[in-house]
């Protein structure tokens, strides 16, 4: 009883059949493909799409000066 044979694998699609039907069946292989078609377009328009330009970091004023004193966070 190690692996399956095409036999045991024919008596369940045969069942499968038989409890689903045909068209419900056709109706998600349809579902199925139309998600992955989709999947696919929308990974190729990424993809295709020119990425931003980058933006310049802001320039600091100049001729100001800022003193301050650097202090150590204490945890309560």
């Amino acid at each position: 009883m190690g692996s399956f044979s095409i036999w045991h694998w024919l008596i369940v699609l045969v069942i499968i059949l038989l409890i689903f039907g045909t068209k419900k069946l056709r109706n998600v292989g349809q579902d199925l493909g139309g998600a992955v078609k989709g999947f696919k377009e929308g990974m190729k328009d990424a993809t295709d799409e020119k990425p931003a330009e980058p933006v310049a970091p802001p320039q600091a004023a100049t001729g100001q000066t800022i003193e301050g004193e650097i202090r150590e966070k204490t945890r309560s």
